[in-house]
């Protein structure tokens, strides 16, 4: 499937939910939706914004791109397939002057309601289930996407673990990750790092002057194309002790009881429930309560966060990334879960050290 198919196939289903909900038409404002609804493309300048410099509107006839002239040649240049059929038009005002906008949406819509992945109108009406679950479920194509992005950040990962020094801060580790995926074409929505001091104290360490001494742990989400691929590493920079290897150990087993449930029709609490228990099993009761343990991913670093109260249920072609914890240890990547219930590592590099656990190769510390 090609980017205008992807993209027809999803103007579809919004179509869809038009008429299923008697609706005058769908806006896009968010970066995630945007790259959803391009298949890929990308809205974004200020990399913490949530919305962007663009957004999508789809009638039950037509669908637009609505932007301004900053913008608009740049997008049209490097964001959207370029093609003679393709399904979007063009509303291009000028950047001081939103109140067009506002006015063409008004008009093409007759003033009816409409659907919004972030409403700011009295007309506007978050989006319906019938639409976000798809979303959820990734078709081929973006499933070919995700294998780049997550060779790309777990390489960027690699290179910089194989190169880090024990005299630099954690301002530094995190620096370096950040310039490896920039360079790989990746943005770096998260990078946090600690060394030995600090990486047993918080779940989410963000970067300090602190050198990073024996050890360090670093954690990417990194995106393109909308999707985002998450992955935890640690290095040694000395040969870890009986004490470090026995956490590791701890926390991979912890998580391959995590893996193993995650399959077909499976709701996401009672993954949660069997993550508890395998905390108790190990002596850690409380972990589970002092950091989130990941859920499901794909044009957010999570999609859904499992609780013991969700209770939305694994598909084939979802993204999983789990997170399981304890002080001192981490393990994180990022699969899909096929339709033959197995999961593929999506940020899996074969140079970096891993080990068999359960059929699944998962990566173990660095030590150098």
């Amino acid at each position: 499937m090609n980017r205008l198919e992807e993209i027809s196939t999803k103007l579809q289903r919004v179509r869809q939910v038009l008429a299923e909900t008697e609706t005058a038409a769908v806006r896009l404002r968010g970066t995630d939706w945007f790259a959803w609804a391009t298949a890929g493309g990308s809205n974004t300048v200020l990399l913490a914004a949530e919305t962007g410099v663009a957004e999508v509107l789809v009638t039950a006839t037509d669908a637009w791109i609505l932007t301004d002239e900053i913008e608009a040649q740049r997008l049209q240049d490097e964001q959207l397939p370029q093609a003679e059929n393709s399904p979007y038009h063009w509303f291009v005002q000028p950047w001081a002057d939103d109140s067009q906008r506002s006015n063409f949406i008004r008009d093409v819509t007759n003033g009816g309601k409409i659907l919004s992945d972030r409403p700011s109108h009295p007309l506007e009406s978050p989006l319906p289930t019938s639409l976000i679950e798809p979303r959820r479920v990734l078709l081929s194509s973006e499933i070919d996407r995700y294998r780049q992005v997550g060779r790309l950040a777990t390489e960027a990962m690699t290179e910089v673990l194989t190169q880090a020094q024990p005299t630099w801060t954690e301002y530094q580790l995190a620096g370096a990750g950040a310039e490896a995926l920039w360079a790989s074409g990746l943005e770096p929505i998260l990078t946090l790092a600690a060394g030995d001091r600090r990486l047993p104290l918080y779940r989410h360490p963000l970067p300090s002057r602190e050198p990073l001494g024996r050890q360090a742990m670093l954690v990417f989400c990194a995106r393109k194309y909308g999707l985002v691929v998450s992955l935890t590493r640690f290095v040694f920079f000395q040969l870890m002790s009986e004490q470090d290897k026995k956490l590791h150990d701890t926390i991979a087993d912890i998580e391959s009881t995590v893996l193993n449930q995650s399959r077909l029709e499976t709701p996401l609490n009672l993954i949660y429930q069997a993550l508890a228990a395998a905390y108790e099993q190990h002596g850690y009761p409380h972990a589970i309560r002092e950091h989130h343990q990941g859920g499901t991913a794909g044009y957010a670093a999570r999609e859904m966060i499992a609780t013991p109260e969700t209770h939305d249920r694994l598909a084939a072609q979802m993204i999983l990334a789990w997170n399981p914890s304890i002080p001192g240890a981490k393990i994180e990547d990022t699969f899909v879960l096929r339709s033959d219930d197995s999961l593929e590592n999506l940020s899996l590099d074969p140079n970096f050290p891993s080990v068999e656990i359960d059929g699944r190769l998962r990566a173990v510390p660095l030590e150098r």
